[in-house]
């Protein structure tokens, strides 16, 4: 692991929603991970929300996924490194003062979830869906939160990491997947089956 991926795991750890990434073409198509019902909004992204509501209120038309093309995975996989090398991992505590702030990484620092904020951001701007571009909690083997990117495919759930340059498969990252945005509501939040209780704070 180099330092530029170490210090990036760091961050995302001190941040308290610390987690467990080119494309490589699988053998077979990824699945789409399994949803369950509502469940709360991390409270960063509550936080968020209260400061860009126009951002938590949008309801995509389109809820298909995005079609799996080699195009798309290119559009990924540039963006992902592009994010990965401009922003300057640091913490929330050391940005802010206080932990848990999800905000764009404008200034170039950011921790996990300010990568994945960004990353949505530009790929929304080159035309894919809210709805295939969802801010996902995980936890990693070691115990610790995380966020990521699921862009939604009809290949399957693709996961954009900050700790990692690689476009992976959801089920090849060794994380469990814990909750992520609704397909169909920016400020409302989906379980996914199979996972625990969350590490991070959340609102009901």
């Amino acid at each position: 692991m180099n330092s530029s991926i170490t210090r990036r795991l760091r961050v995302c750890a001190a941040a308290g929603l610390a987690l467990t990434g080119g494309w490589m073409t699988p053998a077979w198509a990824s699945d789409a991970m399994a949803t369950g019902g509502l469940t709360s909004q991390p409270i960063g992204h509550y936080d968020f929300c209260k400061q860009r509501p126009g951002e938590c209120s949008i309801r995509p038309a389109n809820l298909a996924p995005a079609a799996l093309t080699d195009g798309l995975m290119r559009k990924l996989v540039n963006v992902t490194a592009r994010v990965n090398a401009a922003v300057k991992p640091m913490s929330d505590m050391d940005i802010y003062g206080k932990d848990e702030v999800w905000a764009y990484p404008d200034k170039g620092v950011g921790d996990c979830e300010d990568y994945v904020l960004e990353k949505r951001r530009q790929l929304s701007r080159m035309g894919l869906s809210l709805a295939d571009l969802l801010m996902t909690v995980v936890r990693k083997p070691d115990g610790e939160g995380h966020a990521v990117l699921t862009v939604r495919t009809d290949g399957g759930d693709y996961v954009l990491d900050n700790l990692t340059d690689k476009v992976k498969p959801w089920d090849e990252t060794g994380y469990r997947f814990l909750k992520r945005q609704a397909i169909d509501n920016t400020g409302r939040w989906v379980s996914i089956r199979g996972g625990q209780q969350v590490l991070v704070g959340s609102v009901q």
